[in-house]
């Protein structure tokens, strides 16, 4: 086996204009400097040997040109004038909004988050001259061998892709990319299996990122406090860019005869993309829900776990809270006040009694509570958390966390905990530290200092699971339930704490700590 360094263009649509090997070539262990148009990688016979290449490879690269990224400060201004194209995913009621009333209305934001896979992604790859093999850790081998197999010119019946366990990541990260980096070079070097690991560095800078999305919503209090009008619209990019074609693996862009990158499409409902659970549970008297499709987007986005769901539901849930607020209801009261489902009442009356609703906390802590069906139509969770906020800093630490759930009959207790559990510190871990920073020559989020995510230190003090279960009725699974629930418990338990509502995502200590000095 062989070990292989794929070296990258310094920011997207750069050209390698010029490039210098033979210094490379004559390293230590060095047997091939491969290039093909924008693709450029060192093979060596040890692994650090393709390290100390690689760098000496980036030294002699020379590019030009480039994207240039939008100043940060103005990304949700400019993703605000993409031109988009709008489907109205949900217009029911009443032909006209009743009269009178009082209007609300907010806007919600995520700035572009990585998967921060735990470990940078990798490949192995051989080929006899007839038949190729893959070995990744890609989510959908069949996929990944038809995208492969284009950009070979081989028939997919001589390309074998095998699942290895790898770094998980809860969606399309770097996984798909290095495989075909690594079938790349094995094609030309038959005979040679050949290995490809990123750099942490590589794997944040051209992971396909969980795009930057708006969230405008609108709503009327009419008589007796009760929500008569619901107007909302979330924009949004694709959340689906996982190879089915060649043009969507990196590489396959960047060689002298490039393969082109497909349009991006949205995802239908019922369970959608950018607009997954857009459409409320609540039962509003007249609702109009909108998904505003932008094709265009300054970085390279895909599917991040839960899509769209984790910024509706953050919206939606946050703005609930909001609208009790502005009735000076409970907020658990004035949910069960506008849903008519009863399993959807049910988790929430669950979650609340188990956590103890209404008990008084101490200062600089606050509660919260939301609630979601994941995609209207999977697994009901509802997670009530308290925390605590200090307020010098900033700093928000989870003292408790209780969730219900009700995931139809109940099979393996024990996995749904664990997916619960995992859920709720990966939200909390996006929802309070995971945004993408950038300026206008590329990513500058690099590494685990640049990208920080949650830490042991970071965990809930208590997460408790409490299961709703539902003996004969249909499975439905929790894999992504509490995802957008945390992010607006946490949301809704910052105000309860601090009087401040956050409508960006995350609400970093930086954020919040302005917000309360102002």
């Amino acid at each position: 086996m062989v070990h292989a360094r794929i070296v990258r263009p310094p920011r997207a649509g750069a050209r390698l204009v010029d490039v210098e090997t033979a210094a490379v070539t004559a390293l230590k262990g060095v047997i091939r400097v491969h290039r093909d148009g924008d693709f450029l990688a060192v093979v060596a016979r040890r692994e650090y040997d393709a390290v100390l290449a690689m760098r000496a490879l980036e030294r002699a690269a020379r590019w030009e040109g480039g994207a240039t990224l939008p100043e940060p400060g103005r990304l949700f201004e400019i993703l605000a004038a993409y031109p988009a194209e709008r489907t109205v995913i949900q217009e029911a009621g009443q032909a006209a909004a009743p009269p009178g009333g009082r209007t609300l209305t907010a806007r919600y934001r995520r700035h572009y988050q990585m998967h921060g896979s735990i470990g940078p992604s990798c490949a192995l790859a051989t080929f006899d001259g007839t038949e190729l093999t893959v070995w990744s850790h890609a989510q959908g081998m069949f996929p990944l061998r038809k995208a492969i197999a284009e950009m070979l010119s081989l028939p997919e019946d001589q390309v074998r892709c095998i699942h290895a366990e790898g770094s998980g990541c809860y969606g399309h990260n770097g996984a798909d990319d290095a495989a075909a980096d690594a079938a790349l070079l094995a094609y030309a070097l038959p005979s040679q299996p050949v290995r490809v690991q990123y750099t942490r560095e590589q794997e944040h800078l051209w992971d396909p990122y969980g795009g930057a999305m708006i969230a405008d919503v609108s709503a009327t209090l009419g008589a007796h406090g009760r929500i008569s009008d619901w107007n909302y619209c979330v924009r949004s990019p694709t959340h689906l860019t996982r190879p089915g074609g060649a043009g969507q693996l990196l590489s396959a862009r960047l060689l002298a005869k490039p393969f082109a990158e497909p349009p991006p499409k949205a995802l239908p409902q019922p369970e959608g993309g950018g607009d997954r659970n857009a459409i409320p549970l609540y039962a509003l008297p007249r609702a109009r829900v909108a998904h505003d499709f932008v094709s265009a987007m300054p970085l390279r986005v895909s599917a991040l776990r839960n899509l769209g769901a984790y910024v509706n539901v953050f919206a939606i849930e946050s703005f609930i809270d909001e609208l009790a607020e502005a009735t000076g209801a409970d907020p658990v009261a004035f949910r069960l006040a506008h849903l008519d489902d009863p399993r959807a009442r049910s988790v929430i009356e669950t979650a609340a009694a188990q956590f103890g609703w209404g008990k008084p906390v101490g200062p600089r802590r606050g509660v919260g509570l939301a609630f979601a069906r994941y995609k209207n139509l999977a697994g009901y969770a509802a997670v009530a958390l308290e925390v605590s906020v200090d307020a010098d800093t900033g700093r928000v630490r989870i003292q408790r966390t209780v969730a219900a759930i009700d995931a139809g009959e109940v099979v393996n207790p024990h996995g749904i905990r664990d997916q619960v559990e995992g859920g709720i510190i990966q939200a909390m871990s996006w929802s309070l530290y995971e945004e993408v920073l950038f300026d206008a020559q590329g990513v500058r989020s690099r590494d685990w200092s640049t990208y920080p995510i949650a830490r042991f230190t970071d965990v809930p003090e208590t997460i408790a699971v409490h299961l709703v279960d539902r003996p004969g009725q249909p499975f439905l699974g929790v894999g992504e339930v509490v995802q957008g629930p945390t992010a607006a418990a946490l949301g809704n338990a910052i105000r309860n704490a601090t009087g401040v509502r956050l409508r960006d995502l995350p609400m970093r200590a930086a954020h919040i700590k302005e917000a309360l000095a102002t």
